[in-house]
């Protein structure tokens, strides 16, 4: 089965990962382009070029790839003879991005006219260094495209300046900020279930929905990535980017088209809505913490300050929930709650939308709490259920809370693409939609880095959880108080 295309591409593809022998590379960027190869969806004549600073050759790089990469592949899709077809678009260059003369040998590698597409897996701060050194070396020409990998900054001024120096050498319209949740097929699904269904878009407002809450759940701990989580945490990590982008989907108004810039003039006004925070909003409607010592899938697991490579006295959250609104007639008073966090219970994404009671009691035996709820569930499974009130078998008129469910992974006959193999094929197809644009980003900092520096000034110590719970106790009690509860 080969995917719906709006184009193909028809100049050959030299895609070049920097970072290429990292744990991004071969867990989930070559195992993408694996599937993409084997569906059909890369141009006829394609590279795919690594590069590293190991003193490799090419058969020592296959080596590795069969070592460290293969297994991310699932049983029912891997094919012996395809797999060696695909590992002959693979090259390697060694390559130190501090070296000029290093870019000459992939200058060397690269064909003349090819598109080529330049896949920074690396550190923000190689970001400058590696588009000025490819400029340099005749690299970068009006076809050629960049993606960035997150984070993109620590804050809002580290962001505006990768944004410059990328800027200095390829134009927005190539620039390709990447968010893995942004693939999901159940986020790109939520632009139809709300655009394209007229029994739901005049319900997707105030006073007709009462709460959003938005979760993404994450079972394992920070594991070999201590030394940069330690650095960022959960706000940086999680919030300011997957969370920020679910919420915008969720809350902006119809686009006038499906045009890339339409979509995301509409997300940055979202981002442009989010109410401000305060030192007492931020004391009052955030919760940081940091899982301690706890049993996750059944095993004793370290707690945070026991991770290899975290400082014992670590004030950094591995824990987020706060409570926002949007300060427009659609969503007015609405709260929106977002959370996230690590060594939580279970992994899980979704998003819920509840719905306002009926006006008047009419069925007094009807059990309390929201009656009609939209759960959009996005990993581990992908689902959307409708929750309603229905009676009960028998005499009187007792109410029950029953789902009608949507199972889309059973609801269609094609395939699935993962996420990173649907925004790889974007990419090469040069669609922009589902990437963030330049003011995006910034207005996402704009509205995160006022709560990370009031963080710091209030000096608080994020509330300990238990590896293995929902998160600290304090999570709770910021949607009890206004009458809701996490659906978990």
């Amino acid at each position: 089965m080969t995917l719906s295309t709006e184009s193909d591409n028809a100049l050959p593809l030299d895609m070049t990962i920097f970072g290429g022998m990292g744990d991004l590379a071969m867990r989930k960027l070559l195992p993408a382009l694996y599937m993409a190869y084997l569906h059909g969806n890369l141009p006829g004549s394609t590279r795919i070029i690594s590069t590293g600073r190991q003193d490799y050759d090419r058969n020592a790089y296959l080596a590795h790839v069969e070592a460290h990469s293969r297994s991310f592949i699932a049983a029912e899709n891997f094919n012996d003879k395809t797999w060696d077809g695909f590992l002959q678009l693979l090259e390697y260059v060694r390559l130190d991005v501090q070296q000029a003369p290093d870019f000459g040998a992939l200058a060397a590698a690269s064909r003349e006219g090819a598109q080529r597409v330049f896949y920074l897996s690396t550190a923000p701060s190689l970001f400058t260094t590696i588009c000025e050194k490819l400029a340099s070396a005749g690299l970068v020409d009006k076809n050629a495209r960049v993606v960035l990998e997150k984070p993109l900054g620590t804050d809002l001024a580290s962001a505006i300046e990768i944004n410059e120096a990328v800027g200095k050498h390829f134009e927005e319209s190539q620039i390709y900020r990447i968010d893995h949740y942004l693939g999901k097929e159940t986020v790109q699904n939520l632009m139809v279930l709300r655009f394209g269904n007229s029994i739901l878009e005049p319900l997707w407002r105030a006073p007709n929905i009462s709460s959003v809450q938005i979760t993404v759940a994450e079972e394992v701990g920070v594991g070999s990535r201590a030394g940069f989580y330690d650095g960022a945490g959960a706000m940086r990590d999680m919030v300011q980017n997957h969370l920020l982008q679910l919420l915008c989907i969720v809350a902006m108004e119809p686009p006038t088209s499906l045009n890339a810039d339409a979509v995301r003039d509409e997300k940055l006004k979202v981002l442009r809505s989010l109410r401000r925070f305060g030192l007492a909003d931020i004391a009052r409607d955030t919760v940081r913490g940091q899982y301690s010592h706890g049993v996750s899938g059944n095993q004793e697991v370290p707690g945070y300050h026991e991770e290899k490579n975290v400082p014992p006295d670590s004030k950094t959250e591995t824990f987020v929930a706060l409570r926002t609104f949007i300060d427009t007639w659609r969503w007015s008073k609405v709260p929106f709650y977002l959370r996230t966090g690590k060594r939580m219970q279970r992994r899980s994404s979704k998003i819920v939308i509840e719905f306002t009671n009926p006006p008047f009691p009419l069925f007094p035996d009807a059990p309390g709490g929201v009656a009609n709820r939209l759960v959009i569930e996005l990993q581990p499974e992908e689902a959307i259920k409708l929750q309603l009130m229905a009676k009960e078998p028998g005499s009187g008129m007792h109410m029950q809370q029953v789902a009608l469910n949507l199972d889309l992974q059973s609801a269609f006959q094609q395939r699935r693409a993962e996420a990173y193999e649907r925004l790889l094929i974007d990419v090469v197809r040069g669609r922009l939609t589902h990437f963030m644009r330049r003011d995006e980003l910034e207005a996402a900092w704009e509205w995160a880095d006022p709560i990370i520096e009031g963080w710091s000034t209030l000096g608080e110590k994020p509330h300990a959880y238990a590896a293995g719970s929902w998160g600290p106790a304090e999570s709770f009690a910021l949607l009890a108080r206004d009458g809701y509860h996490w659906v978990e």
